[in-house]
């Protein structure tokens, strides 16, 4: 009786983690090609009511329609990526200042540990050096993850227009291939999965934007209130990488802290940053978070966590961002079969009021 129980258990705990396997090994050794394929499909799916206007309301034809559409979406991006761009090489123009106030601190630093531990400037060399090697590699390797993550998001800006245009033509057509795939006594069902996807991911992607508006805001009011230079340009790029879960907020409070160098040496500047950071943070966590965007998706953190790094692992930067998305999907999918129902529990956000 017991083989009975425990054979069906480990049958299907076996499929879903080979399953998995063989999802990741194919998005890693594909990611060149599939990330850029995602981003398009999420992208599309929000341009599907714009679409829809244009053919509806205007009478345009789908070919027009999804030109229009795309369009506006492209200007839109150049815009945001102009004012960034601009407002970023006024800063590098600032770049003699930020490393003269970097040194000033630097060594103001080590005036205070010479005069309060007796640390000699030599041996709190040696001691910056023995504690950084790994951890300055780590970083570097990092950052240099990331760098290389967003090059190759530019280098398929070109494509990215391209998959739009045609998923919101084709997209009749990608409907109808998928209800060739399984037979007809499950086309209802496959219908029903194919709208909530839809749903959750047009409402988790309004959320994110609706998101990213409310941070950037905040951010942008906290850094004028304390006097910080590029006010508006830091507050639009932490609420951009603020998109990034988890890791994003750590990036722009950097970039944050380094501006903060370019018009003062002064270390209060620095500590009110991180304050204005850690309230807007404090803010998103509990309340846009929360409302805005954890209500769409029903992913509980743990397994936002875990999506997270895997996907940081899988492509980087373009990983990371899409990691939640893909995870929605994939708790949908599991909520709608019966055998794979339990994981798409373990994947969600309620939590039981009782133990039984």
């Amino acid at each position: 009786m017991s083989t009975t129980l425990k054979f069906p258990f480990y049958a299907k705990l076996f499929f879903v983690l080979t399953s998995l396997m063989a999802l990741f090994t194919i998005l890693y050794l594909g990611q060149n090609i599939i990330f850029p394929i995602f981003i398009s499909l999420f992208i599309s799916i929000l341009l599907m009511p714009i679409n829809d206007f244009f053919e509806k309301k205007c009478r345009f034809s789908s070919i027009f329609a999804a030109f229009f559409s795309v369009t506006i979406f492209v200007l839109l991006f150049l815009v945001v990526i102009w004012f960034i761009s601009w407002e970023i090489s006024d800063i590098a123009n600032d770049w003699e200042s930020i490393k003269t106030n970097i040194f000033f601190h630097i060594e103001t630093l080590q005036e205070s540990l010479k005069s309060n531990f007796n640390l000699s400037e030599i041996e709190q060399k040696t001691i910056i050096d023995n504690a950084s090697k790994g951890s300055f590699l780590n970083m570097e390797n990092m950052i240099q993850n990331i760098f290389s993550s967003f090059t190759d998001i530019l280098l398929n800006l070109t494509l990215i227009p391209i998959y739009i245009f045609l998923f919101l033509i084709y997209r009749t057509h990608f409907n109808v291939f998928l209800h060739k795939l399984f037979q007809r006594k499950y086309h209802q069902e496959l219908r029903t999965i194919l709208l909530e996807i839809k749903i959750s991911m047009q409402s988790y992607i309004v959320g994110l934007l609706i998101e990213m508006f409310l941070v950037a805001l905040l951010t942008t009011i906290g850094f004028m209130i304390i006097g910080l230079q590029y006010a508006i340009v830091l507050g639009i790029i932490t609420g951009i990488l603020n998109m990034i879960p988890y890791i994003g907020i750590l990036i722009a409070g950097g970039l944050s802290v380094i501006a903060t160098l370019t018009g003062s040496p002064d270390f209060s500047l620095i500590f009110w940053v991180i304050i204005v950071i850690s309230i807007v943070q404090f803010i998103d966590n509990n309340f846009f978070i929360t409302f805005i965007v954890g209500s769409k998706v029903k992913i509980n953190a743990f397994v936002s966590i875990v999506g997270i790094i895997i996907g940081g692992a899988i492509s980087g930067f373009s990983g990371m961002f899409l990691a939640i998305p893909i995870t929605a999907i994939l708790k949908v999918i599991f909520d709608r079969i019966k055998s794979l129902e339990p994981w798409g529990y373990f994947m969600g956000d309620e939590i039981p009021s009782k133990k039984k």
